[in-house]
């Protein structure tokens, strides 16, 4: 599943985590930051079909893929200085970031620590605003946040991976990500990548991720923002339309079931996802 047309390079972050990444293609810069345990191969597609007219990079995470296994910084601010420094050292300017699942809240936590620095537009796939809730909201703020979890079942989802069938537990999770007519060939190929990540590390940075509350840093964004949503995503699709309202110069995209709208709609529906997103850059 790799792209033969992207070229693997290696950058090093200040405490001293050498990131992999793929980049092709020459023009305006988009950069692309996987989910939780996912890899820069899985934008492989976009890669493909954006790499004529942009400057096409996706980076494994820390941990992540083809990533240094470091023993530290499995924690969602740690990640957004990874990409802060990543652009400073490539020299990146008039950045188009994009951020898948946990992604959307790397580049939530770049927003709140540097703003709109280096950037020109933000691409959010399906990511709730705060994944945990709490037992006091109404119906309307836990349908707005996304929530679906309280605390106790945080925690039970990160032990998932701390124990001996961490790998099976990430297969089971990862099944309900996909609608059924995903191909078995890439359900497998997702799973595989997303093992590369060692589970301790994995169960470190679903915790955090699913303890932030990004209600407050979300309404700040000024710059132009695509949100992308599917309405068969384990994602709550109505947070994504509270994100989009939240954003003042922002658009929404949603899938329908058939049309791939799981969430990964960036693989499984991939020609309307690129359409989209190309017209967007271009705008």
């Amino acid at each position: 599943m790799a792209n033969s047309t992207a070229k693997s390079k290696y950058f090093e972050t200040s405490d001293g985590a050498r990131l992999h990444y793929l980049e092709a293609g020459s023009g305006p810069p988009l950069v692309m930051i996987p989910g939780w345990s996912q890899t820069a191969e899985q934008y492989k597609f976009q890669i493909e079909a954006l790499s004529d007219r942009w400057r096409c990079i996706a980076i494994d995470m820390r941990g992540h893929g083809e990533s240094d296994k470091v023993n530290y910084g499995y924690r969602i601010q740690r990640l957004s200085q990874d990409v802060r420094e990543f652009l400073v050292g490539l020299d990146l300017e008039n950045v188009a970031l994009l951020g898948h699942s946990l992604g959307c809240g790397v580049l939530w936590g770049y927003w709140d620590l540097y703003q709109s620095d280096r950037l020109s537009k933000l691409i959010l796939v399906d990511q709730a605003p705060c994944m945990t809730l709490n037992p006091e909201w109404d119906e309307k703020t836990i349908e707005a946040a996304g929530a679906q979890s309280d605390a106790a079942k945080v925690m039970d989802c990160a032990n998932l991976f701390r124990h001996a069938d961490a790998e099976a537990a990430s297969a089971d999770m990862l099944n309900n990500m996909f609608t059924t007519n995903m191909p078995e060939a890439q359900r497998a190929w997702i799973i595989e990548r997303n093992l590369l990540f060692p589970r301790e590390h994995a169960a470190t940075l679903i915790y955090n991720n699913q303890v932030m509350d990004w209600r407050d840093v979300i309404p700040r964004i000024n710059i132009p923002t695509l949100v992308f949503s599917g309405k068969a995503s384990t994602v709550p699709w109505k947070s994504q339309v509270w994100v989009h309202e939240q954003i003042a110069n922002s658009e929404l995209v949603l899938f329908e079931e058939n049309e791939g709208g799981s969430h990964f709609m960036f693989i499984e529906g991939k020609e309307k996802f690129n359409q989209a997103l190309a017209k967007f850059l271009a705008s």
